[in-house]
């Protein structure tokens, strides 16, 4: 447990935590996470978003601040400054077919959409992207307008996904998961970022957690060494794993629940004011 020394890892998760209302890492922030990587400590980004919206929460950041970066809730190891996929793991067809079908069963009329990663991430993020969404018919996206592209539901189940997106706008995100999980039987990691109707699947066992850890495994930092902010129910995970997770002060109650200490809102420079300790 990190006591009186500086964490040798910072892990920070990225919406409603590292950005704040207006979408920006402040000035405060932004100004201790300098300080904290001129140390020496290591920084990286866990957050649910897939690679290809990686570079606009680093172009926020000092140039050459983040590198790792733990994509779709741990199923992705992304370099942001090369542009290059380290590693991924994916759920199988047949486990997303069979979700999609109980999906279907308990949520008549949701949408679905998957994340998947390519065959190759050499291409630069504005020439080409690591990675791709799509839809299903009835799809409703959670955050307004996406990119995502538009298949039958048979190509949407026939590959390999890094996420499965279970859409029902009518229902909260906490409702489908009392539903669904029990009916899983282990097939699926679930867990939600947004709380308006919309699951997230990930192949068993993938997490935040599992992300960070092998982020700290190749950096030569225990978890107990490591620190962790977070405030929805994705990060819980991840802020069990280090040695000091730390629930924004926006947090879901969950996370508040479970953390080591709740800081100020991501508002109000939750993350700087614990950093602000050490660095």
């Amino acid at each position: 447990m990190i006591a009186d020394k500086p964490p040798r890892l910072v892990a920070t998760d990225v919406d409603g935590t590292l950005l704040d209302d207006r979408d920006d890492v402040s000035p405060r922030t932004a100004a201790v996470l300098s300080r904290l990587v001129d140390a020496g400590t290591g920084f990286v980004l866990v957050t649910g978003r897939p690679p290809r919206w990686i570079p606009p929460v680093v172009a926020k950041l000092p140039p050459g601040m983040v590198r790792l970066c733990v994509c779709a809730n741990g199923a992705v190891l992304y370099d942001a400054v090369d542009d290059v996929l380290l590693g991924a793991r994916t759920l199988e067809p047949d486990a997303v077919r069979r979700l999609a079908a109980l999906a279907g069963k308990l949520f008549p009329g949701c949408g679905l959409g998957v994340e998947r990663v390519g065959n190759s991430a050499t291409s630069r993020v504005e020439l080409g992207t690591v990675d791709e969404f799509l839809t299903g018919p009835g799809y409703v996206h959670a955050w307004g307008d996406h990119d995502g592209g538009p298949v039958s539901p048979d190509e949407l189940l026939a590959r390999p996904v890094t996420k499965l997106l279970i859409r029902a706008p009518e229902l909260t995100s906490e409702q489908m998961m009392t539903t669904l999980e029990p009916e899983i039987g282990g097939i699926a990691d679930l867990t939600f970022s947004h709380p308006s109707g919309l699951l997230e699947a990930s192949a068993p066992g993938v997490t935040k957690a599992t992300g960070l850890a092998d982020v700290a495994a190749r950096l030569g930092v225990t978890a107990a060494e490591t620190i962790a902010f977070g405030d929805m129910p994705n990060d819980r995970e991840m802020l069990r794993w280090a040695g000091i997770g730390v629930a924004m002060g926006n947090a879901h109650p969950d996370l508040v629940g479970l953390a080591d200490e709740v800081t100020a809102p991501n508002s109000r420079d939750g993350i700087a004011e614990v950093l602000e300790r050490w660095f």
